[in-house]
């Protein structure tokens, strides 16, 4: 929708160790990125960085954006700009920043902060992989037109973002969350633990017998890939585990919601061992109290990045029905229907990409 906009939005991407700021327009980066530590332990320290970044980007424009909006982690008033709570990253802001009035008195520009897993999704539904998917679906031949996705993130923590009939939900409280949700393997603990890089260092450090270690995911992908020395059965059962326990957390999303999935983050490079363990347990069954096996998700879900499984996906179980009582005919596909893709875009696109057509979304809104 705003990919031939001509107007700029300056963004951020907001992480505890770094800040990453840039410009968009056209869903397009027409600057080079500016990278700052986020200094989120010092609240002074850390606004005066955004000021900075935010001023670098300007002086480096031709014209004025129109706005800023940005991500930024863990949970917020983000309708007033105000964040708090609970946050690691962002230490000095948990007892409440009124940062969106902050930047728009430095600036004197509307400023949109939103979640960093809400953009995300945004920027896959509305530049990313959804138009894509829907796009191949309509030169395949099919008929059906997906509005619904959901966004996983893969990294420090999981992440989540839905987009529902085209619309950002944000909920009632900006405060849709899967982090919380039980683990599968151990109802006691959160489903995070289990779905995190922590959770894939934790794991083959017991698998492997070394819990010590200071191996980052990517050298334990490495193992299981056997290029570096070290335990690949425990590496690429480590991805397996991971696998599973997120594959429960999506089984649960994609029951209530009925949304095409999309990751994105870092860890989505060893996908080769966690989407095989991640599909079955969403394609697993549960049993009723009088022994009847029910799907665990109740629409069979596809592997979106694989050719035939996408073929079928649009094929679905269409046939002709006719009409009772009459010669007429009308078309029936009683396949309910789901699937899964790893982001094409990268997260850090599809973040930048949501912030710029969200920012857009409420100015052309505000101004009907």
């Amino acid at each position: 929708m705003y990919k031939n906009d001509n107007r700029i939005v300056a963004t951020l991407d907001a992480g505890g160790t770094n800040l990453v700021f840039g410009a968009m327009r056209g869903c397009e980066f027409i600057t080079d990125p500016i990278t700052l530590p986020s200094r989120a332990e010092d609240l002074d320290l850390c606004l005066a960085t955004i000021v900075e970044g935010f001023t670098r980007i300007f002086d480096s424009l031709d014209e004025k954006p129109v706005a800023i909006s940005f991500a930024f982690p863990g949970p917020a008033d983000y309708r007033a700009g105000i964040i708090g709570g609970y946050l690691p990253n962002f230490p000095s802001f948990r007892d409440g920043v009124a940062l969106g009035p902050f930047l728009q008195e430095k600036f004197g520009l509307p400023v949109f902060i939103n979640n960093d897993g809400d953009l995300y999704a945004f920027g896959e539904a509305t530049g990313g992989v959804l138009p894509e998917i829907n796009r191949r679906i309509k030169a395949l031949g099919g008929k059906k037109e997906y509005k619904n996705l959901i966004g996983f993130t893969f990294g420090t923590g999981l992440g989540i973002g839905a987009v529902i009939n085209g619309q950002l939900n944000t909920g009632n409280n900006s405060c849709v969350e899967v982090f919380c949700l039980r683990h599968r393997n151990e109802p006691g603990i959160i489903a995070e633990e289990g779905s995190s890089i922590r959770a894939i260092r934790r794991e083959y450090g017991r698998l492997a017998g070394c819990p010590d270690h200071d191996l980052t995911p990517y050298d334990i992908f490495l193992i299981a890939e056997g290029k570096k020395e070290g335990n690949a059965e425990a590496a690429i059962k480590a991805f397996e585990t991971f696998g599973e326990v997120t594959g429960d957390v999506f089984a649960t999303a994609v029951t209530l919601m009925d949304a095409i999935v999309v990751v994105g983050g870092g860890l989505t490079g060893a996908m080769k061992y966690i989407k095989p363990a991640l599909l079955k347990e969403m394609r697993s069954s549960i049993a009723t109290l009088k022994g009847e096996s029910v799907n665990r998700v109740q629409m069979r879900v596809f592997d979106l990045d694989d050719e035939m499984e996408f073929a079928a996906f649009v094929t679905g179980d269409s046939r002709e029905l006719r009409i009772h009582g009459s010669d007429k005919t009308v078309n029936y596909d009683p396949m309910k229907r789901t699937g899964l893709a790893v982001s094409k875009i990268g997260a850090s696109k599809a973040i930048s990409i949501g912030a710029y057509t969200y920012a857009l979304s409420q100015i052309d809104a505000t101004a009907e």
